[in-house]
C-alpha cells in the first residue's frame, strides 16, 4: 500500500516528504529520498474534470516528478526514459489504460515545451500526434464546457461580492 509522510508547503499545490519513499516495481527499486518536493500530477485546469490531481497514479508521479528534478538534469535518466518508468508504474498500479496513455502524452506534450526535457521528444511525435487526435473529440468539447462553467461561477462570485456585502 502506497501511503506517503508528507507535509503541505506553503503555496498549498507542493508537498515534502517527511520520509523516503521506497518505489518497488516488478524490475526496479527507486528512492524518494526524505525532503523531495511533490506536486503530484500536474494536471492543467482545463482537463480536470477528467484526470484529478490525485489516483492510482500518484505514486508514479512522485517518481516521475523526481526524475524530472533531480535525475534528468544529472544524467540518471532521459526525459523520454522517465516518461516511460511513469507510464510503466501506471501500469503496474492499475491504471487504465485510457489514463495512463492520456497522462503519457501530457508529459510528453510537457516535454516539448520544456528545454532540459526536450531532448529527443521527436521520437514520440508519431504517438502523442495519434493519441491527441484521437483524445480531442472527447476532451475538447467537455474542457470547453468546463471553461465555461467555471467563468459563469466567477461571474456570479463577483457578483454576490458586489451586491452581498
Amino acid at each position: 500500500m502506497f501511503d506517503p509522510a508528507l507535509s503541505c508547503q506553503a503555496d498549498g499545490v507542493s508537498f515534502r516528504l517527511l520520509a523516503p519513499n521506497v518505489y518497488f516495481g516488478r524490475s526496479d527499486r527507486w528512492i524518494i529520498p526524505e525532503g523531495f518536493v511533490t506536486d503530484f500530477a500536474t494536471i492543467p485546469a482545463v482537463v480536470s474534470w477528467a484526470i484529478p490531481k490525485l489516483g492510482a497514479y500518484t505514486e508514479a508521479a512522485i517518481v516521475h516528478d523526481y526524475f524530472c528534478s533531480v535525475g534528468i538534469g544529472t544524467g540518471e535518466i532521459s526525459a523520454r526514459d522517465a516518461d516511460a518508468v511513469f507510464r510503466r508504474i501506471m501500469r503496474e498500479r492499475g491504471v487504465d489504460l485510457v489514463t495512463r496513455w492520456l497522462m503519457w502524452v501530457g508529459v510528453r506534450w510537457g516535454a516539448a515545451f520544456n528545454s532540459i526535457r526536450r531532448p529527443e521528444w521527436w521520437k514520440d511525435i508519431p504517438a502523442v500526434l495519434a493519441l491527441t487526435v484521437l483524445a480531442a473529440p472527447v476532451v475538447v468539447p467537455v474542457s470547453l464546457l468546463a471553461v465555461g462553467g467555471r467563468l459563469v461561477l466567477r461571474a456570479a462570485s463577483f457578483v454576490a461580492r458586489i451586491f452581498c456585502r
